[in-house]
């Protein structure tokens, strides 16, 4: 662990931001993959499947914005209080971490248990794609405590600034989900398992994933130690981990929202639509899961420096992420407008499928590229602590902007007015995280030079957090 605070204070920005953000990229690259590859086999199924699943989306995504928001809050406070040199606190939150993760496993079974069924019975009266969603749905809710515990791991893992290790969890994971055609057709005597079987691969390979992070941890020095004393509950802690990690996975779960009220209205524009928009958010996944991907080899290095009070470094490496981040972007644009009739195909897309599919990438892409800002700047906030303002650009991205735009174009443009309306909500989100980045940067400027000020006095400054 030695060594990876030094360099998170030491190496030179883009070598150091590339190292830390590549194995997360590839992990993002894989996580996407098994997504996409999933709803591939799906969809030979049937187009009624392919709803049956998209479906179940916003639920999954819950899973993910509370594994995720809680990582985010607990990778930066570790990090932070490693820039500080304050090893007790690490200790402290990361043991922590056991106790608040098992609890959202619970939440989640009851969620699956009783939530699930009125939950999807809001979207469709068909009774056998309710009945293939609610069976899809119950296992994966109810059993993602293993995506739970992997994701909180993972995030241990990152704020020392080991990113191999979590590109393996992810690949390991992927692997697994190999057996998604064996379920869902049945091969080698097994049965077809249809939409269930979908579901159990995911969870097999979710769990699998799991138990190497917990093997793993045990057997690499991070320098981060769990033990039952540290399990009692700070609340000091409590709330700085969940004043990041509440915003962040507010942040994740906006899709779902976003999704549940889309597809209410998509339903009385077009029959495939519902479908179509949920490939959507499984292939926006490629571009945007690598960006995300160098957001978090980007966070901890923000964390770090800012606790060990290195704000040169802090700019640059922020100043790079954007760099990169456009990069991505812009291809996933290219890729977008130049082979989209090839991207549904992959889904096996008839030609009615292709109608609704290949507008729909063309427009929605156009907002990729302006995005990251709010990307970028988003994850520079959560690694200073300031997660409300996080939350704030997603709020104005996901509900406040798309929802009633897409309601009021579509009634001039129909469904292309509905994805016209993401490209204009990601412009305005842009503009808003540039005016908060700038006020974010004066007051984290200020305070760093006070540090200074207080360190050449022979004062020590003080933690920037409890």
């Amino acid at each position: 662990m030695t060594n990876a605070k030094n360099l998170m204070g030491t190496k030179p920005i883009l070598p150091l931001l590339v190292s830390m953000s590549v194995p997360s990229i590839l992990s993002m690259l894989i996580q996407s993959l098994y997504n996409v590859v999933d709803s591939i086999f799906v969809a030979w199924l049937s187009n009624d499947a392919l709803t049956a699943v998209s479906l179940a989306y916003p639920l999954q995504n819950l899973v993910l914005a509370v594994a995720v928001g809680f990582g985010v809050g607990i990778n930066a406070y570790i990090a932070r209080n490693l820039g500080e040199g304050n090893q007790h606190r690490v200790d402290q939150a990361a043991s922590m971490g056991v106790i608040f993760t098992t609890i959202h496993a619970v939440i989640f079974i009851l969620v699956g248990l009783f939530g699930s069924e009125p939950f999807l019975h809001m979207f469709t009266n068909d009774p056998e794609i309710l009945q293939m969603s609610v069976n899809y749905t119950r296992i994966v809710i109810c059993l993602s405590f293993g995506s739970l515990y992997h994701i909180f791991i993972e995030k241990l893992f990152q704020a020392v600034g080991n990113m191999v290790v979590p590109m393996i969890l992810q690949g390991v994971g992927a692997i697994v989900n190999i057996i998604h055609p064996i379920l869902i057709f049945g091969m080698f005597g097994l049965p077809a398992m249809g939409v269930t079987g979908a579901a159990v691969a995911t969870v097999t390979g979710q769990m699998t994933a799991c138990g190497l992070a917990v093997f793993c941890f045990l057997r690499t020095r991070t320098g981060i130690r769990i033990t039952r004393k540290d399990m009692k509950i700070d609340a000091g802690i409590a709330k700085r981990i969940y004043a990041v990690g509440v915003p962040s996975g507010l942040m994740t779960a906006m899709p779902s929202l976003l999704v549940s009220i889309l597809n209410a209205l998509l339903v009385g524009l077009h029959t495939l639509a519902v479908a179509a928009f949920g490939l959507y958010f499984k292939l926006q996944t490629f571009v945007y899961m690598p960006g995300n991907g160098l957001i978090q080899g980007m966070r901890p290095i923000v964390s770090y420096n800012y606790g060990a009070g290195q704000g040169r470094r802090l700019h640059l490496v922020i100043r790079w992420s954007l760099a990169l981040t456009a990069i991505i972007m812009a291809l996933g644009t290219l890729i977008a407008w130049g082979v989209p009739r090839q991207i549904m195909g992959l889904f096996d897309a008839d030609e009615a499928m292709i109608a609704v599919g290949v507008p729909m990438l063309r427009i929605t892409s156009l907002g990729f590229l302006v995005s990251t800002l709010g990307t970028v700047m988003a994850g520079c906030f959560e690694a200073l602590g300031k997660g409300l303002y996080s939350l704030s650009i997603s709020l104005l991205r996901q509900l406040l902007v798309i929802p009633p735009l897409a309601m009021v174009f579509s009634l001039s443009w129909g469904l292309n007015g509905v994805w016209a309306a993401f490209p204009v909500a990601e412009a305005l989100a842009a503009l808003v995280a540039v005016l908060l980045y700038r006020k974010v940067m004066r007051q984290t400027d200020r305070q760093l030079q006070n540090s200074e000020v207080d360190c050449a006095g022979g004062k020590y400054p003080g933690s920037r957090n409890p």
